[in-house]
């Protein structure tokens, strides 16, 4: 009979950092060993997750859904990374068969040589089997018989490639004959067995809110229940905030906020939103420090990084009608990724910000994924040029690549666009999914360095590649509204419409171009722009899409959310989804204060959601009860149309009449790329184009004006731009303006004009012989002195 005995892990790695103590039964970070009778094999199991050094391999968390484990991955971009190393202990010397967890990763594909080839070495002896190159599925990979002595051992991956090699665990046994279970669940009986954990999981809480996932949704809902008075628990599978958002993924944060019918909202998002000039930017622009500081110096939220939700335990809630009861959440079920421990967080109500809606699933929440037009997942990457020649291995397991079959990665960018997955199953196959990624990556730069484009790219060298996929849609949970495209073409004003959406209806389909020679499975993707979402004001989407209809503690943020595939398209970018949480963890908070469910706030709360949703995002509260301070470092308001990224019109000087409130006919195209322009933006039209700009005031009192008009220079100007002025209809004056040269500093001055009071006075730009664009930015009247 085999005894265990359970460990404070956290405890011992603090006591031994450097030492993984296996005798007999091993636990995940240390074990301690029985005696083993004389009938009983002798047992070493070591997860590389918890090794003391991980060296160049990086930790995986994607998948443990699908296979059961975090895992060490050796992502060397084709340079082997240093070894991941720890040691262990064996008390009954003896001949020990050793087994490794690993996968052959291109073998799915048919596609040889293994890639992702490492060794294990054993104290000084390097184990003759070359590992991760037999299966195509997680798999036990027989590393043969190792004679081992008592005492101490040290234990290493030695990764030979650089390409992806990868390691769930090692088991050792004097058992010779027996193949250890397959454990694809997470947390399986054996493996449970042999971390020795306790039949019952640790539990913590309870908490008013536990939100589910670390992304921009997360985020905004865990920061806005704590400062509304909640206690919160944020759950977050990796080690850094952020989600696509992040220095693993690199996606620049898309979406317009504060701004709409409640431009409060977005001023949480506003604080730790990326600001990253290019996607993928670079590892500094994400700031994933930053974030985890916000969140942090909230006392009341418990930040729980490391931690993945494998399951959530959940009951029939009573049900007074004919109708199915509705579900209710006790507890999630958590792993930690870092050290095995089981976890049971508990919780009044739960945040589905995980992005596949997995806490909804497990739950038993209605739900919805397209079946076919899916969106996929991306993996971007970036290359530079060196001062001196570079070599990259040759790929033969990559996608069979040249120049011509991928769009060339113009300033040293993959973008999003290299996206794949399109109608695979984005759940049980999203590791195939990051591998075509992978594959594809990898053969784009053999096509550079080693084929029809070596000779361009001597000196190019591959910097960095996502091996952490962004994902872009697969399950929804149904909420009480279900909002779909018409209703946001149409402009359909709900109730309790709130986070504005400014994102076109922005759907990704593989791109024909590059499709034909892999039409099973596209690498590069096209995106469909339908552009009827107003971009300053934004789409109020409803709060009723933010939490469950029929599991009635569930809210959710992000791009799980209640709407159809059509409308996850303009949904989806961070921000927006930034501004989901918040309006979720207000609602909470109101929920935690009257003892009563999401959907109650809309039915009997609603005035006080939107009371809350017009606070500043700093606003906050010590108890949902107590009373509501907003500190003196509070945002100013933005306005309907966003905070103004220009000169303000109110503080310029006289009447001033902004390019958005003058009288257009024709084409004028928007822009902001020259910096110093009044308001929003500015408008240009092209020579003899019959674009026309009118400009009316009507005078306050008599007296005499300057005319001053504001352009902002540029060669591609206008020389001989006409203006005309009118009073009460009548044409007083025309001259011609040059928008080449003047307006740098200051206003192009107009002349100077008398008026009456009263008087409506209009100022006309035009395009005829105009010599170039004309530039339309604003109009000023500013009284003469005397």
């Amino acid at each position: 009979m085999k005894m265990k005995t359970p460990l404070n892990l956290r405890m011992y790695r603090r006591v031994l950092p450097q030492t993984l103590t296996i005798i007999g039964l091993a636990m995940t970070a240390v074990g301690w060993a029985m005696p083993a009778p004389a009938e009983s094999a002798a047992e070493i199991f070591i997860e590389t997750e918890s090794f003391a050094d991980r060296g160049g391999w990086q930790l995986d968390t994607q998948f443990i859904q699908q296979m059961g484990s975090p895992y060490l991955i050796a992502h060397g971009l084709g340079r082997p990374v240093e070894d991941a190393s720890t040691t262990f202990a064996v008390e009954s010397p003896g001949r020990y068969r050793l087994w490794v967890r690993t996968i052959d990763w291109v073998a799915r594909w048919n596609a040889s040589p293994s890639p992702g080839r490492f060794e294990v070495i054993v104290g000084d002896q390097t184990v003759p089997t070359t590992f991760g190159t037999q299966s195509a599925a997680w798999a036990w990979q027989d590393g043969g018989v190792l004679d081992l002595a008592a005492g101490e051992h040290k234990l290493r991956l030695h990764d030979l490639t650089g390409f992806d090699g990868r390691c769930d665990c090692v088991y050792l046994t004097t058992d010779l004959e027996t193949t250890p279970p397959e454990v694809d669940d997470v947390l399986s009986q054996w493996r449970r067995s042999q971390l020795g954990l306790p039949e019952k999981p640790v539990e913590k809480g309870p908490y008013d809110l536990v939100v589910i996932g670390g992304g921009y949704s997360g985020m905004g809902a865990a920061l806005s229940a704590a400062r509304m008075g909640c206690r919160v628990a944020l759950v977050q599978d990796r080690g850094v905030l952020g989600g696509n958002g992040s220095s693993e993924v690199r996606v620049w944060a898309m979406g317009n906020i504060r701004r709409g019918k409640f431009p409060r909202i977005g001023e949480i998002v506003e604080e730790f939103c990326d600001r990253a000039t290019k996607s993928p930017g670079t590892f500094e622009e994400f700031g994933d420090d930053k974030k985890e500081l916000i969140v942090l110096a909230e006392k009341s939220i418990d930040l729980m990084l490391h931690h993945f939700a494998y399951d959530v335990d959940a009951v029939d809630a009573k049900s007074g009608s004919d109708e199915p009861p509705s579900r209710h959440i006790t507890g999630v079920r958590l792993l930690n990724t870092m050290t095995g421990e089981d976890l049971r967080v508990v919780g009044d109500r739960f945040v589905d910000c995980t992005g596949h809606g997995w806490i909804g699933a497990w739950a038993g929440a209605d739900l919805d994924m397209t079946s076919e037009g899916r969106m996929g997942m991306s993996n971007m990457w970036r290359w530079d040029e060196t001062d001196a020649p570079q070599t990259f291995p040759d790929t033969p397991w990559a996608l069979d690549l040249n120049m011509a079959d991928f769009p060339y990665p113009r300033d040293h960018h993959g973008q999003w666009f290299w996206e794949s997955g399109f109608d695979k199953d984005p759940l049980g196959g999203a590791e195939a999914i990051r591998d075509w990624n992978l594959r594809a990556v990898y053969g784009a730069f053999n096509a550079m360095k080693n084929r029809d484009g070596a000779d361009d790219h001597k000196n190019a060298t591959l910097t960095w590649v996502a091996f952490v996929g962004g994902p872009r849609e697969s399950r929804r949970l149904m909420g009480d509204v279900v909002l779909t495209e018409d209703d946001i073409v149409a402009k359909r004003d709900f109730p309790d419409g709130c986070v504005p959406s400014t994102w076109s209806i922005d759907l990704h389909y593989p791109k024909d171009q590059y499709a034909k020679k892999f039409p099973d499975n596209p690498f590069i993707s096209v995106a469909v722009h339908d552009r009827r979402v107003d971009r300053m004001y934004g789409y109020p989407v409803p709060y009723r899409c933010f939490y469950s209809r029929n599991v009635d503690n569930l809210f959710m943020a992000g791009r799980c959310i209640s709407v159809t595939h059509e409308a996850l398209g303009t949904v989806r970018v961070m921000k927006t989804c930034g501004m989901m949480g918040e309006v979720v963890g207000k609602a909470a908070s109101i929920c935690e204060r009257h003892d009563c469910d999401p959907r109650d706030v809309y039915e009997s709360h609603l005035d006080e959601l939107l009371e809350l949703l017009r606070l500043p995002g700093k606003a906050r509260r010590e108890t949902v009860s107590s009373e509501i301070k907003i500190p003196d470092d509070a945002m100013d308001e933005a306005g309907p149309m966003g905070p103004m990224p220009g000169r303000d019109p109110a503080k310029l000087p006289g009447i001033v009449v902004d390019d958005r409130d003058a009288i257009l006919k024709g084409n004028w195209a928007e822009g902001t790329g020259l910096k110093g322009y009044v308001g929003w933006a500015y408008r240009y039209a092209g020579n003899n184009s019959s674009a026309q700009a009118r400009f009316n005031v009507k005078v306050p009192s008599d007296g005499q004006y300057r005319l001053q008009i504001y352009s902002t220079p540029h060669e591609n100007r206008g020389n001989t731009v006409p203006v005309s002025v009118e009073v009460d209809g009548k044409s007083v004056k025309s001259l011609r303006i040059n928008q080449r040269e003047d307006g740098e500093e200051a206003p192009i001055d107009g002349g100077t004009f008398e008026f009456s009071a009263n008087q409506t006075v209009a100022v006309i730009l035009s395009t005829e012989n105009a010599g170039g664009n004309v530039h339309i930015d604003a109009i000023g009247w500013v009284p003469a002195k005397n």
